[in-house]
């Protein structure tokens, strides 16, 4: 038997283009596995002016948000901080979840040292002991999208202002 070729980087292509389309049900439990298991995301933010940035950040589930910390001057740290608002990406592009959330910004300090502790033993990182001045970022979902291919699409939806679809 040959095997079929990889096509995205990484995912065998009988992976790649299911049979038919997952129900929002077991798509919901599997944007919840990412989020429990995934390390990085991209982060898309813009200033007040409309310039975007895209970055990639490791973050931390805590059940209801996400978790980054980003240096504070650094254009992700300004543009969040400024705006309120992100898009995040995870996954591959034939494998993705998008999320639209609001964002809140804090001192390193703010927060309990337990905090600090989880997003360093999920993330392999710990922004609390460098020379530059780091926040961090709590990004609540308020819309929540995931597919893999075109038959996909409709019923992406899996979130909308902050409640999960049944």
């Amino acid at each position: 038997m040959t095997a079929l070729p990889d096509t995205d980087g990484g995912t065998p292509a009988a992976e790649q283009s299911p049979a038919g389309p997952r129900p929002r049900a077991r798509r919901r439990r599997d944007t919840e596995h990412r989020l429990a298991h995934d390390v990085d995301v991209w982060v898309a933010s813009s200033a007040p002016d409309g310039t975007p940035y895209l970055v990639p950040l490791s973050f931390w589930w805590d059940g209801t948000a996400l978790w980054v910390a980003t240096p504070a001057e650094s254009p992700t740290g300004r543009n969040l901080a400024a705006t309120g608002a992100a898009r995040l990406a995870l996954g591959r592009t034939r494998d993705v979840t998008v999320i639209d959330g609001a964002v809140e910004a804090f001192k390193l300090d703010a927060l309990p040292a337990e905090h600090g502790d989880r997003f360093a033993a999920r993330s392999g990182f710990d922004p609390r002991g460098l020379a530059t001045r780091y926040r961090w970022f709590r990004i609540t979902p308020r819309r929540i999208q995931a597919w893999r291919e075109v038959n996909e699409l409709r019923g992406r939806d899996l979130m909308r202002d902050g409640r999960w679809l049944e």
